[in-house]
């Protein structure tokens, strides 16, 4: 009977294993089937969204060039616009120079274009002498070491070849007798780091203040007549005056309007040139071993239509008058014919 027992239970056993063992038949089982199914429809899912993603992705990648290369060449167009160079017309103003050594140069930003004589000499650089009070003036009123209305300096009682510089004197009656020892205090002043600074900004010349004293000075050893814009270490060529001048008086100049107008009073020529021109502007002369190599003057002419600006140097011409004066004369005359001769056109 036990054994009888024992096989009917083993047959039991063995029949609801085989029952069990029948492809879905619990729930557990179904579960994974189903999660199997649902994970491979997720993957189809996702790889549908990814391959539809990454068409989008293409589609906007390839429309993507087009859209930054207009951007690009509009960029290019802008740039190249506001990139343009002056154009250079060389001009033959001999007749004004009565044979002297000289240069001369007109800008017109109206024109884009610089009308120039004797362009060797006019990309020359040369010491700028008294031009250079345009700039101790500018940086000075900008920063408030002049104020014009109480500028006045006091003589040393040291006595000076120019009468007009052996007294006290104020800024305006300085500019114009061209007193060295009032704007080497100036320049003191502004001292050496701010003054190289300016320069820098204002891209002067070669920008070189390194013989601060004007120890390089052949022609004047005194302390108070000399410094590194007379015959020493500062240089610029007539072209570069042009472009310095435009730089302060232009429409993307850095300084105020009040340290402009105060700068124009000085710089107005006294003389009438013309019912509607009027010129601005600063003479220089330099010396060596006792003869003049450098005489200059540099500024800029407004009319009614516009402003332009303008430089004649003149170099050592031996049995010539190669002063100051005479370069003023034939800026004068220059600038004068030019702006007329544009009106008409």
């Amino acid at each position: 009977m036990r054994k009888k027992d024992v096989l009917f239970k083993i047959s039991c056993c063995a029949f609801l294993f085989s029952i069990m063992a029948l492809p879905g038949c619990t729930g557990e089982s179904g579960g994974v089937i189903d999660h199997q199914a649902s994970g491979v429809q997720a993957s189809e899912d996702t790889s549908q969204t990814e391959d539809m993603s990454k068409a989008e992705n293409m589609s906007q990648t390839e429309e993507a060039p087009a859209e930054k290369i207009t951007q690009t060449e509009e960029s290019t167009d802008l740039i190249q616009k506001e990139a343009v160079e002056p154009m250079i017309t060389e001009v033959d103003w001999s007749n004004y120079f009565e044979e002297i050594n000289g240069a001369a140069v007109i800008y017109d930003p109206t024109e884009n274009g610089y009308q120039i004589y004797n362009q060797e000499l006019a990309l020359t650089r040369r010491s700028p002498c008294s031009t250079f009070k345009i700039i101790s003036s500018l940086i000075a009123l900008e920063n408030g070491i002049i104020e014009p209305d109480h500028s006045t300096r006091i003589w040393s009682g040291e006595v000076f070849w120019n009468e007009d510089w052996n007294q006290d004197i104020n800024f305006s009656d300085a500019f114009h007798a061209s007193c060295v020892w009032y704007f080497r205090e100036v320049i003191d002043e502004i001292g050496k780091d701010r003054m190289q600074d300016e320069l820098n900004e204002l891209q002067y010349g070669n920008c070189d203040i390194s013989d601060w004293n004007g120890e390089l000075n052949t022609n004047n050893n005194n302390p108070a007549l000399t410094g590194f814009w007379i015959e020493s270490s500062l240089l610029i060529s007539p072209k570069e005056q042009t472009e310095v001048i435009e730089r302060i008086f232009g429409d993307e100049t850095n300084y105020s309007e009040e340290t402009r107008n105060q700068l124009k009073q000085v710089m107005l020529l006294s003389e009438p040139v013309g019912s509607d021109i009027l010129i601005y502007g600063k003479t220089g002369m330099g010396m060596s071993y006792g003869i003049v190599v450098d005489s200059w003057f540099t500024g800029f002419a407004d009319t009614p239509e516009k402003r332009i600006y303008f430089c004649v140097y003149l170099g050592e011409t031996e049995n010539k008058d190669v002063s100051s004066a005479k370069a003023r004369e034939i800026a004068i005359e220059i600038v004068s014919a030019y702006l007329n001769e544009s009106a008409t056109l």
